[in-house]
């Protein structure tokens, strides 16, 4: 049998002049490939497994990791509001504030309204930056 014609015989056409014989070689030829299928699928998937196992794992670790520097990061914006609500702050880190008051002067008049801990030269020194 040619080669040509086995291919055929695979794709189930032309098996009606198949001998029993044929027929049996026919249909060890199609189990052997798949067999070969399932096992290249099952090698496939336990892979792909493995490398989105380890892609969670690396994703958790990073999760925790940003939580982590988040809190630390919550911590430090905890403490400098505590320090200038104690006024222990110099005041060259009021220049950190300077750039966004001059974009929005509401915001540079509601931010020295309601501000009794500051003095009078205080709040002039603030308003004049």
């Amino acid at each position: 049998m040619c080669e040509s014609l086995r291919l055929i015989n695979l794709m189930g056409e032309c098996l009606s002049s198949l001998t029993i014989k044929e027929l049996k070689q026919v249909e060890n030829r199609l189990e052997r490939g798949i067999s070969r299928i399932r096992s290249k699928k099952v090698k496939f998937t336990a892979s792909t497994t493995n490398l989105l196992l380890a892609d969670i794992e690396f994703l958790q670790k990073k999760e925790k990791e940003l939580d982590h520097e988040n809190s630390f990061l919550r911590a430090k914006i905890a403490e400098v509001d505590r320090l200038q609500q104690l006024n222990m702050l110099p005041n060259d880190n009021l220049d950190l504030v300077h750039p966004f008051l001059q974009r929005d002067p509401l915001l540079t008049e509601n931010m020295l309204q309601d501000c009794s801990e500051f003095t009078d030269a205080d709040k002039k020194i603030l308003h004049l930056r």
